[in-house]
């Protein structure tokens, strides 16, 4: 579990096949072998490190369903480590699971994110997003995405502030909606069966 408050800005090394090498500092002070770390907001599992670099093997479900395949040697990306059960947090309930990618269309300060529309009814005023790993406010729910006001920290601290129009970025939508939407799925849909049946 993380918390869309990304720790530091790694540089990809390398993606050679499944294997994906992140030159890092921060991320890996308390590393282990196993350790999460989530990459644009995608949970990978640590395989490898070194002093400044660490490894992890990225699955074919995982380059379907991220912007991970489309990384590059030089790419910076937004790295985080899990939440402990001590830490504050400062975002929301993050799982490091990638629902889908989204495109940019409007670049910062004023982010506007095209979605698939199956994941809009997630998407609230006022909800939390994640966007490539960072945890957000939503400003606007559109038809086709929504929009976020992102502060010149986070530009500066995140790869967000380096997005353009027609750039890819990984969406991870509320977890908590997610699940009241399939809890009350069984009541709302018996209810109308109840409605339709008197």
């Amino acid at each position: 579990m993380f918390t869309g408050i990304v720790e530091e800005l790694g540089r990809v090394a390398s993606l050679d096949g499944p294997r994906l090498r992140i030159e890092a500092e921060t991320v890996l002070a308390d590393v282990e072998l196993g350790a999460s770390i989530a990459v644009n907001g995608c949970c990978l599992t640590v395989v490898d490190w070194g002093d400044d670099w660490w490894m992890a093997d990225v699955s074919d479900e995982t380059f379907r369903r991220t912007s991970l395949g489309s990384l590059h040697p030089g790419d910076v990306v937004n790295l985080e480590r899990p939440v402990r059960l001590e830490d504050r947090l400062g975002g929301h309930l993050v799982q490091g699971h990638v629902d889908a990618v989204g495109e940019v269309v409007v670049s910062a300060p004023d982010l506007r994110v095209r979605m698939p529309e199956s994941l809009l009814r997630y998407v609230v005023e006022k909800g939390s997003i994640t966007v490539d790993g960072v945890s957000l406010t939503v400003v606007d729910v559109l038809d086709d995405g929504f929009t976020v006001a992102v502060i010149p920290h986070t530009s500066d601290v995140t790869t967000l502030g380096r997005r353009r129009p027609g750039d890819a970025v990984n969406l991870e939508v509320d977890v908590m909606a997610k699940y009241a939407e399939r809890l009350l799925s069984g009541f709302v849909s018996g209810s109308q069966e109840n409605i339709d049946g008197a």
